[in-house]
């Protein structure tokens, strides 16, 4: 891979070569959530950006998703789309996935203490208005047939209705699924295998509405799901143990009740169903999500099993961490190696959701009888187990994940920040919708640091609380202290704010703090921000 970034151009131009004009700042293809929610906070930031979709605009994407957990609904909320989302949807107190196996949501510390059921469409539906509003360029029935980069930028190539065309920016994003075209161009392998096939798809009608808008269940034979998508149609998700067939061999509305009646001891009145296919879950990553001006994110970078419903929601996380990092370098706040951290971050998540969906899965479809036994009992206790519980809920739902912070930094950096409640009674996350950092102190904290205000909101504790947090635009703590010299702790935040902005704070005279003699960025951002 180094060998790769090197030929990709990552070192600068060459010598006595023009740099190619650039048509955009960043060119996001794929319009599925990840790659809406990315362009969406680009263009808000000001940047150019075109997003290119193969599909036809009158053509939505396959919804497979049903699940928006709670970290991604605090995302959607830093963007203020969480709301109606919610008031759309399903709330679910506990997502059950087999026996009597459930995740308790109720004990999430979050705004949004529950899963939401709601079709993909429909966060695709609040996505893609919000990037319209913003400025993206949407250019649909476009496929990419190739990249060039150098130096200076990325020149994506691809053919529309109307003939061939190119376009060039500063960077590209490949969030355009399994198959991605964007990572094959840059060379990047997709490694893993399938861990199970034959899986139906199907949106129904049903005769019988069930106990729960999200129902499902498996045993020796057979799994099934049932998600409402709360206008009388139902998404139907199974697998036959005794009908294992090709992708290719068509499915039918008989052979999902099948399905249905064996895992769930009914099939509700299915009837009406407006489609059934067949498909087939795999699991694998790519080794590195960047290769020099290109990055990968969402099922482009990592796919997995449907189990936990963490595959949208994984995406939509890899975007809203890329996307405030190319903003702050193309704005020039951030030098480059601040993007490096994109793959520092995210790469182990992308790992853990496949290791903890891969394990659902499998423990879900155990065919014998013993290990059937051992299955029930390991999810008796851990329904008893009060801390497992709430860690495996904490990180199915995003919330207790965290980037691992450098050495030597405060026990806070690298972790979510919760939605603290301010002195003037507003919300971090409504803060947050700014798309700028948030510095929150003491309220009677010293005067005379002034950050940069088109980088830093700053507030205060509605408590007694000493400690000084820098938040980063995607709700991840960057820096804190409990420093409580007021000369350390102006020059500890000098530092930071010099480090994670780009731009020292201004001095109104009031504090004798000393200024370091030089602050300048880290070579590698990953030796400041949480993760590296």
């Amino acid at each position: 891979m180094d060998d790769m970034k090197h030929r990709t151009g990552h070192d600068g131009p060459e010598k006595g070569k023009v740099p190619a004009a650039r048509d955009t700042d960043v060119i996001v293809v794929g319009a599925g959530p990840t790659g809406l929610l990315l362009a969406g906070d680009l263009a808000e930031a000001g940047l150019g950006v075109t997003l290119l979709e193969r599909r036809p605009a009158t053509i939505s994407n396959l919804t497979r998703a049903l699940a928006v957990h709670a970290r991604t609904l605090e995302q959607l909320d830093a963007r203020g789309l969480a709301d109606e989302l919610v008031a759309g949807g399903h709330r679910l107190a506990a997502l059950r996935l087999f026996g009597d196996a459930a995740f308790d949501a109720t004990r999430l510390r979050s705004r949004f203490p529950f899963v939401l059921i709601t079709p993909q469409f429909e966060v695709e539906r609040l996505l893609e208005r919000r990037a319209r509003r913003a400025g993206v360029a949407f250019r649909y029935e476009a496929e990419v047939l190739g990249l060039d980069q150098d130096a200076d930028g990325v020149t994506v190539r691809f053919r529309t209705g109307e003939g061939l065309g190119s376009l060039r920016a500063a960077y590209a994003v490949g969030t355009d699924g399994v198959h991605s075209t964007i990572r094959e161009a840059v060379g990047l392998p997709f490694p893993g295998k399938s861990v199970i096939r034959s899986l139906m798809l199907a949106d129904v009608r049903l005769a019988q509405e069930p106990e729960s808008p999200f129902t499902v269940d498996a045993n020796d034979d057979a799994f099934a799901l049932i998600g409402s998508f709360g206008n009388g149609w139902y998404r139907v998700i199974g697998w036959n143990r005794h009908r294992q067939a090709d992708d290719a061999a068509p499915a039918g509305l008989d052979e999902v009740r099948e399905c249905a009646r064996l895992a769930l001891g009914r099939d509700y009145g299915m009837y009406d169903a407006r489609w059934v296919s067949r498909f087939h879950s795999d699991e694998r990553q790519a080794p590195e999500y960047r290769v020099g001006r290109v990055f990968l994110a969402g099922d482009a970078a990592h796919v997995h099993s449907p189990a936990g419903g963490q595959g949208m929601n994984t995406g939509l996380q890899d975007a809203a961490n890329l996307s405030w990092k190319l903003a702050a370098v193309l704005r020039g706040h951030s030098p480059d190696s601040l993007l490096d951290s994109y793959q520092a971050e995210r790469h182990p998540v992308g790992k853990q959701v496949l290791r903890s969906s891969g394990a659902l899965i499998r423990v879900a479809i155990l065919r014998t009888g013993p290990w059937r036994a051992v299955r029930t009992l390991g999810a008796r206790l851990f329904n008893h187990l009060g801390p497992l519980a709430r860690r495996a809920m904490r990180t199915v739902s995003g919330i207790g994940i965290a980037y691992a912070a450098g050495p030597g930094t405060h026990p806070l950096a690298g972790r979510r920040a919760p939605d603290i409640r301010l002195a003037d009674g507003s919300r971090l996350y409504a803060l947050l919708r700014q798309g700028r950092f948030v510095l929150i102190t003491p309220a009677d904290e010293p005067g005379g640091l002034r950050p940069a205000a088109d980088r830093v909101v700053t507030a205060s504790w509605r408590s007694d609380r000493r400690t000084a947090l820098l938040v980063r635009p995607d709700g991840y703590i960057a820096w804190a202290t409990d420093a409580t010299a007021p000369a350390e702790r102006a020059t500890a935040l000098r530092c930071a704010l010099q480090q994670w902005t780009g731009a020292a704070p201004e001095d109104d005279g009031s504090t004798d703090a000393a200024r370091p003699a030089a602050l300048t960025p880290p070579a590698r951002a990953a030796d400041t921000s949480g993760g590296r």
